[in-house]
């Protein structure tokens, strides 16, 4: 392959990430064209079919894939190395794409980027924000941070937070009007605010414990979205009820506005990991930002553990 079609190479690697033409376009700063243009002179070159289009999704070939999986790293490597090429002496530069769920900012970056991005303004951060699971290795992300059940077993992992529990809340007006569920059960008679899974397009079935025994309730309702966040907003205005992040609604419960219910059957999970291929292909950019992020960590589960003493 000609060295000039580097820019190609990386359009087609845009188009990988985003699985979408027009997502790649955003990424780079240009136009939907211009990406369909590259990528397809890519595939004259090469002979070979990339990507699948159809008018509402974009897939990978199998040479596609195996092209990511080869060209991916090296063309991350390069670009790293011109970012550093431009940093300070002695002054660690570079990019780290990672991928997060929604829930993530709150728990994680809300109170740690300001931190590294003043000890480490050289290191340039691209977050993702998405529920589904991802392949980080082949979609090219340095690191990602799920709950525990998301992350593969190869993957080094660092805990960053405490268990957290997911609950059902409510506003005040919805119980008056609807009564007050005191089983699992009882919510398949509640309106619930329902979100679908990103990764299988199922609708989520709310997940409850007690002692040995545990629930998965198929809730359902009017209003169906993707983002956890929304649920509880509309919780808020009396439209149903949610299953969220216990330390998420906290201020609301304080304050009244939502009132928890099931108390006793509420689900815990570990908590939520930062995870990344493994320890011998760390940029310097990533060792840093794995070293300030666990002192955050530490700190943060410390802090939780003092809280429940």
């Amino acid at each position: 392959m000609s060295t000039t079609l580097f820019p190609q190479l990386q359009a087609f690697l845009a188009v990988a990430r985003a699985r979408s033409f027009s997502g790649a376009a955003r990424e780079l700063g240009v136009s939907r064209s211009a990406v369909s243009q590259s990528v397809r002179q890519l595939e004259e070159e090469l002979h070979v079919t990339l990507v699948a289009r159809t008018t509402r999704s974009v897939a990978l070939t199998e040479a596609g894939k195996r092209l990511v999986e080869s060209a991916g790293p090296a063309v991350a490597q390069v670009r790293a190395a011109l970012t550093e090429a431009t940093a300070k002496p002695g002054e660690v530069a570079g990019r780290l794409r990672l991928t997060t769920p929604r829930a993530g900012f709150e728990f994680v970056f809300k109170p740690f980027l300001p931190r590294f991005r003043e000890r480490h303004p050289s290191i340039e951060l691209e977050l993702v924000f998405e529920d589904r699971r991802v392949d980080i290795v082949r979609e090219g992300f340095d690191a990602g941070i799920r709950l525990s059940e998301y992350v593969e077993r190869d993957m080094v992992s660092l805990r960053l937070t405490s268990a957290v529990r997911f609950i059902v809340v409510g506003a005040p007006n919805y119980f008056e009007k609807h009564g007050t569920p005191v089983r699992p059960e009882d919510l398949l008679h509640h309106e619930c605010l329902t979100f679908r899974s990103e990764t299988t397009g199922a609708l989520y079935a709310w997940e409850f414990e007690r002692g040995r025994k545990t629930w998965r309730v198929p809730v359902r309702g009017g209003v169906v979205t993707n983002n956890g966040h929304l649920c509880v907003e509309w919780a808020l205005q009396g439209l149903g009820l949610a299953y969220a992040f216990e330390p998420l609604v906290r201020t609301h419960l304080r304050e009244g506005r939502l009132i928890h219910v099931l108390e006793p059957y509420a689900a815990s999970v570990p908590g939520f990991y930062l995870y990344y291929p493994s320890r011998s292909q760390r940029s310097p950019a990533l060792k840093l930002f794995v070293e300030a992020i666990r002192e955050f960590a530490a700190e943060q589960l410390s802090l939780a553990s003092s809280e429940k003493a």
